[in-house]
Formats: structure tokens, C-alpha cells, sequence
């Protein structure tokens, strides 16, 4: 079997060469001490896992469970002809081997898909693709065992890997007393994505949204997977980390070619197919053949052709005649195997998707839409359908999400027919975009709500000082133009504005002279654009100048919304110090007068 794997993997999967070189050395730092067997499994005398640090140190995800060995076609999912109608994903309808082998039961890939958005905002430096996590379903479980899932996305039949007792595998006695495998004495490999119950303990996670983790449900343990394979800071888009996630999650080599070989086959495309037809796998790695279902032939028979008297006798078969069948026997009428006829899912009696009430969608950026999107399946003759997956994908240009950094949402109908989605959160790039909801597993014309994102706006600006902004012809002003924005009365956060030095209030042209800013190379700017409120509201120009131009000038600044604020600048001339002027109220001095002697000398002389 490695052998025949190992052919196949070189014609089919060029990109692994690589990886293959540097998988020996990276299996040997995966589990150090452990013994392995010739495909590179850890046998029966490793320990098991016990916590997330062990499950890369001397365990995996999977136990080192068997796994499923089909390989895809050599050629791409392009449909290659294939008469073979067992593996079509309709039984008795021929399909091209290509074109089964891409086709992915609906609700398992809306996991993988959910799980990878759940991932893309949660551990962005990961770079999760959900092809990556389609292989290791694929090579785990085939998807789920073909897509049989229920509305929910929890198997109609547990998937169980063998119990891992050391008879050709890993000794795992019993961790959870059965509630996962039912068995108490040993652990089995569980679910979708065959999780041991001792690391899905740790790992285990609710991905349909429903409080619940189970192993079982594709939903929780795609997300499960993701979260396990993003652990330890791994960047999967490296070749080197994206083989030791894979080699943690079954420490094998033919287990790592394996997968890489899917996850480069998924990504040359895919297709949905309906639940519970997806091809299913056969070749297990320890040796183990399952058979897979076939229809049953039924071949027709030919009523009987005219004959010419007398050309035979009844009973004797001559070539070119027919005899007459010999008579039943009474009371016991022939019996026949009849052909069961599959009961319709509630998905499959959905004719078509009608809205429930959608109110116009808008918000401003950074903003939660106030609406949500009400979506009802309903039949051909309008009755609603319930238990239905609608799945709701936001389409076009936009960081627009759902609640929790998705862009993908899937809702199941009530007993209305009803499915909301979550609320939408609008990101910062404006404009419009769709939100488109589809029927998951359904081939219906899918419904299309449009959105619309407006940038934040103002409508009030005010400054938040009355201190008369002065300045000298040719020097700085001293005081910084500062403003808070509000709409409707609440806090404005991050508004755009723009800044003019405009020639007056009433005439709006840019003035080519007064006060102005300087740009990064100390020149001279009259318009600033590119300007934001912070987180509250306020807004704070750069320092103000003036060149040699005196008088009183104007700012205008304006916010998105309407908002406008005017403010005047003063550029005068410094008054002279040490001068004095005088004026009418100053008192002359008076004239001085002149005064008679006191000096009797001076008087006239006695008569003799």
C-alpha cells in the first residue's frame, strides 16, 4: 500500500515533493522516543496525549487513528469521463469521477467555511485555508461519511474509529468513561474530524453556536480542527509549519502526503452536492476495505414479441421465438424486492426564498446595523419549511461583518420558516454591498438584501475656548485652533474635517495671503484635508503662522455630516514700548508772575 501511495502521490501531487524531503526530520521532532511503524505511525507503546502541549510532543488529535487512504483522480476536478454509476453523488446517475470526488456535501463545507472565517479573525497570522481543513475530512471520515448530517450538523450515526487498545494501535485506555465512544475501557477516534475524546476535551469547541461541543456535530469539530491546527503560533501559508500542524493532527508520513495532496486538489476547485451524497471512501490505512453501497441493477423484461403459428412448441425456446412463461402457482404470486424510495428532508421540499420583513439596511461606519435580515423557506405553494439551513455570505467591497468578524452566517429556520441573521457591524469603508442568503444543500435562487455603510458625521462643531487668536505679522500665533464635534448631541469620534483659510465669511476662496500652515517641508499651506475627530469628538489644528499681511482673517473648518465652524485670526503690528503721547487731558503748565521786593532798599528815599 505505501508503495502503490507513493507512485500515485508523484504523478498526482508535484507540490509535496518538497514537503516530503523535510517531513522524516519533522516526524522525529513531532513525538522524540517514539517508536514507529513502517508507514511512520507511532505504534502501540506511546503515550497518549493528556494536554495541548502534548498532543505535539508524543500524541495527536486523532490518536494516531487509521485514516481513509483513497487518493483523488490524477487529473483535476475537471469532470473526467466516468459510465461507473456508483460514483455518482446521485445513486444511478453517472457522473465524472472528477466531478464527484470535488463535490462536497453542502453543510460539511459551510463548516469549513465558517470555521476558516471564525479563524481569520480570531488568529489572523494563521492563514487557515478551508481546503486544508476539506483534506483532513476527507482523509478522516470523507466528509462526514458522504454529507450524512442533519439540519444542525451532527451525524445521523456516530463515526467511531476503532478502539485503540494496542492490538496494531496506540494504547489510549478510557479518558471520558464512554460519553464520546461509548466505551469504558478503551478511547476511539470521534466525529467528522475523529477527535480522541482526551483532546477534545481541551480542544473541543461550539461552532454552530449552540452551547454545546460536541465531537460529533461537523460544525464544532471543523472549528475544533482549526483551532488545534492554528495553535503555537503556526503560519500555515510556511510550508514547514503547515506540515507539523498536519503531522500533529496524525504524526504519520503517508498520513502528511495524504492531506497535502487533497488540500492542493480542493483548491483547484470544488462544488457543492446536496447532503448525504458525497462519495465515500473505501481503502482504510490498516488495511481495512469497506465496500461501498451500489444500486441495485435492475434489468427489464422483454415482453414478449409476436410469433407465427405453428414455429415452435410452447416450452421450446426456439431462437427467434419466445415460449410462453410456465404458470405460477396458486396462491403464491411472485414476489418482488421493491425499491425504497428516500424519504424528503425538510431541505429538500424548499422551492424558494422570500424576505420576512427586512427593513432598509444602513448604519454609519464602525456602527452595528439597527436592522437585521429575516429570510423564510417556504414550498412551492408558499407553506413555510422549518429546520432549513440558510446560509448568509456578505458580497463586494467592505469590512462590513456579522457579529464575531464573519463574513459568512448560517442560520437554521424556525417553526415559521423564519431564519434571522446575526447583526450586522459595519467596518469603515463606505458605501453598498449585498448580503446574499442561499439554501444550504438546496439548488433554489438565492435572495439578495442590499446595505449600505455612510461615513461618521457631525452635524455641530464648536471651539472649546473663547481665547482671541492674535498673532504678529511674521510670527506664530500662540494658541492652537481646537474644536469638539457632536451629532445629535453625542460625541462625533473620528469625523473627517477639513481646515481653509478662506479670504471672509462670506466669499470662500482659498486667500493667498495672512495666516497659514506649514506642511512637512516648512512650506507654506492654506488648506489642510485628511483631518479626524479622536474618540472624543475633538479636533486640534496644527500651529498657525503669519507672513507680513496685517488684519483679521478667517478659518473655516467643516465635517463630514454639515457641521461648520469659522474662526477669526488677528495679524497687527506690535505696539512701541517707552512712548508716550500727549493728550487733551494732560494740564498745561502756567505762566510764572513776576513778584514784588520785600527789600525796604528799594523803596523810594525820605523827603529831608
Amino acid at each position: 500500500m505505501a508503495a502503490y501511495i507513493g507512485r500515485r502521490l508523484r504523478k498526482g501531487a508535484a507540490t509535496t515533493a518538497a514537503a516530503a524531503l523535510a517531513v522524516a526530520a519533522l516526524s522525529a521532532s513531532q513525538a522524540p522516543g517514539a517508536t514507529v511503524d513502517d508507514q511512520g505511525r507511532q505504534t502501540a507503546s506511546d503515550s497518549q496525549p493528556t494536554s495541548e502541549s502534548d498532543a505535539v510532543a508524543g500524541g495527536s488529535a486523532t490518536g494516531n487513528s487509521p485514516y481513509y487512504t483513497d487518493l483523488p483522480p490524477l487529473n483535476s476536478p475537471n469532470p473526467s469521463p466516468s459510465p461507473n454509476p456508483s460514483q455518482s453523488s446521485v445513486i444511478g446517475t453517472p457522473v465524472s469521477i472528477g466531478e464527484a470526488e470535488a463535490g462536497i456535501p453542502a453543510t460539511v463545507l459551510d463548516a469549513y467555511k465558517r470555521a476558516e472565517a471564525a479563524l481569520g479573525a480570531a488568529k489572523p497570522g494563521c492563514n487557515l485555508p478551508w481546503q486544508l481543513l476539506a483534506a483532513i475530512g476527507k482523509v478522516e471520515s470523507g466528509q462526514a461519511r458522504g454529507g450524512r448530517v442533519d439540519a444542525n450538523g451532527t451525524t445521523t450515526k456516530p463515526i467511531l474509529g476503532p478502539q485503540l487498545d494496542g492490538n496494531g494501535f496506540a494504547l489510549i485506555r478510557d479518558t471520558d468513561n464512554g460519553a464520546y465512544d461509548g466505551n469504558s475501557s478503551y478511547d476511539s477516534a470521534v466525529g467528522p474530524m475523529q477527535f480522541i475524546p482526551s483532546t477534545w476535551a481541551w480542544a473541543g469547541r461550539d461552532g454552530n453556536g449552540d452551547g454545546k461541543k460536541d465531537p460529533n456535530n461537523v460544525y464544532d469539530a471543523a472549528l475544533a480542527a482549526g483551532y488545534y491546527l492554528c495553535r503555537f503560533g503556526w503560519d500555515l501559508s510556511t510550508q514547514d509549519d503547515l506540515n507539523r500542524a498536519i503531522l500533529s493532527y496524525n504524526n504519520s508520513t503517508e498520513y502528511l502526503n495524504l492531506v497535502l495532496t487533497w488540500l492542493e486538489y480542493y483548491r483547484k476547485g470544488t462544488h457543492e452536492v446536496p447532503d448525504g451524497t458525497g462519495t465515500l471512501p473505501s481503502s482504510r490505512s490498516d488495511g481495512h476495505t469497506e465496500v461501498r453501497p451500489t444500486p441495485r441493477p435492475i434489468t427489464p423484461t422483454p415482453s414478449p414479441g409476436p410469433t407465427k403459428p405453428g414455429t415452435s412448441k410452447p416450452g421450446t425456446g426456439t431462437p427467434g421465438t419466445s415460449a410462453p412463461p410456465p404458470p405460477a402457482k396458486p396462491g403464491k404470486p411472485p414476489t418482488t424486492t421493491p425499491i425504497p424510495v428516500p424519504t424528503p428532508t425538510p431541505t429538500d421540499t424548499v422551492d424558494h426564498l422570500e424576505d420576512a420583513g427586512t427593513a432598509k439596511l444602513t448604519a454609519t461606519a464602525g456602527d452595528a446595523f439597527s436592522k437585521r435580515i429575516s429570510t423564510r423557506a417556504e414550498t412551492a405553494a408558499g407553506k413555510a419549511v422549518g429546520k432549513v439551513r440558510i446560509r448568509f455570505t456578505i458580497i463586494g467591497d467592505t469590512d462590513t461583518t456579522f457579529t464575531g468578524g464573519e463574513n459568512i452566517a448560517t442560520v437554521v429556520t424556525d417553526g415559521t420558516g423564519v431564519a434571522v441573521a446575526p447583526t450586522l457591524k459595519a467596518g469603515e469603508k463606505t458605501g453598498d454591498f449585498t448580503i446574499r442568503a442561499i439554501v444550504v444543500g438546496r439548488t433554489v435562487t438565492g435572495l439578495d438584501y442590499s446595505a449600505t455603510v455612510s461615513a461618521r458625521a457631525a452635524d455641530t462643531l464648536v471651539r472649546t475656548d473663547t481665547t482671541a487668536l492674535t498673532c504678529v505679522p511674521g510670527g506664530e500665533f500662540a494658541d492652537q485652533v481646537e474644536a469638539k464635534a457632536t451629532n445629535d448631541g453625542a460625541v462625533a469620534d473620528r469625523v473627517a474635517a477639513t481646515a481653509t483659510l478662506i479670504t471672509s465669511a462670506d466669499d470662500l476662496t482659498v486667500n493667498d495671503k495672512g495666516p497659514y500652515f506649514k506642511d512637512a517641508d516648512g512650506k507654506a499651506v492654506r488648506t489642510l484635508t485628511g483631518l479626524e475627530t479622536d474618540a472624543n469628538g475633538l479636533l486640534k489644528l496644527p500651529k498657525l503662522y503669519a507672513d507680513d499681511s496685517t488684519g483679521t482673517f478667517s478659518l473655516r473648518i467643516t465635517t463630514t455630516g454639515g457641521a461648520t465652524l469659522t474662526v477669526d485670526l488677528t495679524v497687527a503690528a506690535p505696539t512701541p514700548t517707552g512712548s508716550t503721547t500727549p493728550t487733551d487731558s494732560t494740564p498745561a503748565p502756567e505762566p510764572s508772575t513776576p513778584t514784588e521786593s520785600a527789600d525796604p532798599s528799594a523803596s523810594a528815599s525820605p523827603s529831608a
